[in-house]
């Protein structure tokens, strides 16, 4: 990021990843999330590449992408753009959905009345932890008006999310050591390519790629907690910093350091979504 001064971002509390940013320039590096990002501009123009056209969000406007959707971000007139976005698990959308493939909403950006609604559900509290039961109204609020803004009804996937959820849950028990697709066949007693495929479906994302993020989402947990990056890539069960660098840009655009100077640990910025 550039202008250190004028560039700053910080993260809600809570389950769901939330977080405010405002920045200048060219902000993020091209970059994949695991998760359906849902945002909210609130000043200027927030411009990125996504699906190999340009888009521009303004005001009032909300920004959807789909999981391991690879997009950039900057500004769109070269000064300062502000949002909030939340960074949504596919599997609760799908969860919400009753076991429905995952909703598309092809351009990025959305003027949806009903998706402006539900996203402002999720961003509107910022300054403390959504309750459970106003967490999962929002979720499927969210999913609801993302089946309706990608086309309406969905047919149902023929993915096996039985063996789909214990792969997931075998990974998350494993992040430090990894796991192969053979040995997570071995555990679920299925196909280990079909296993793969159908995992893409389930949770929009591929085995390695859902391991890698949990394995960032610990090294940055231990980033912010003042842990050193080297010592958090270890943790984190990465071969070394460079590593944990490589895939830290790879999947939020930016380098641990720059992140790190940016980020906050309390929101002290005015605005409301």
């Amino acid at each position: 990021m550039t202008q250190v001064g004028t560039n700053w971002f910080v993260e809600a509390p809570g389950d769901i990843h939330r977080i405010e940013a405002c920045l200048t320039g060219a902000a993020y590096a091209p970059h994949r999330h695991d998760t359906y990002t849902v945002g909210i501009t609130l000043s200027g123009i927030q411009s990125f590449t996504y699906r190999g056209a340009d888009r521009a969000s303004y005001p009032g406007q909300v920004v959807i992408l789909h999981p391991d959707e690879q997009h950039d971000g900057r500004a769109g007139d070269g000064a300062v753009f502000r949002y909030r976005a939340a960074y949504i698990a596919p599997a609760d959308i799908q969860e919400a959905l009753g076991g429905q493939a995952l909703p598309f909403v092809k351009d990025g950006v959305s003027t949806d009345a009903g998706l402006r609604r539900a996203a402002t559900a999720l961003l509107r509290n910022f300054a403390r932890p959504l309750s459970p039961l106003e967490r999962e109204d929002a979720l499927c609020d969210l999913a609801l008006a993302l089946r309706a803004a990608g086309g309406g009804a969905v047919p149902r996937t023929r993915a096996n999310c039985a063996a789909v959820a214990g792969a997931r849950a075998y990974i998350e028990r494993n992040l430090a050591r990894g796991v192969s697709l053979d040995e997570l066949e071995r555990v679920t007693g299925y196909c280990r390519w079909q296993l793969s495929r159908d995992f893409r479906t389930v949770f929009g994302t591929s085995p390695y790629r859902y391991l890698t993020l949990r394995r960032l989402d610990i090294a940055r947990r231990m980033m912010r907690n003042g842990g050193a990056i080297a010592q958090a890539a270890h943790d984190a069960g990465f071969a070394d910093q460079s590593h944990l660098g490589r895939a830290f840009k790879q999947a939020y655009g930016l380098t641990p350091n720059a992140w790190l100077r940016g980020v906050r640990r309390s929101h002290d910025r005015s605005g409301t979504a």
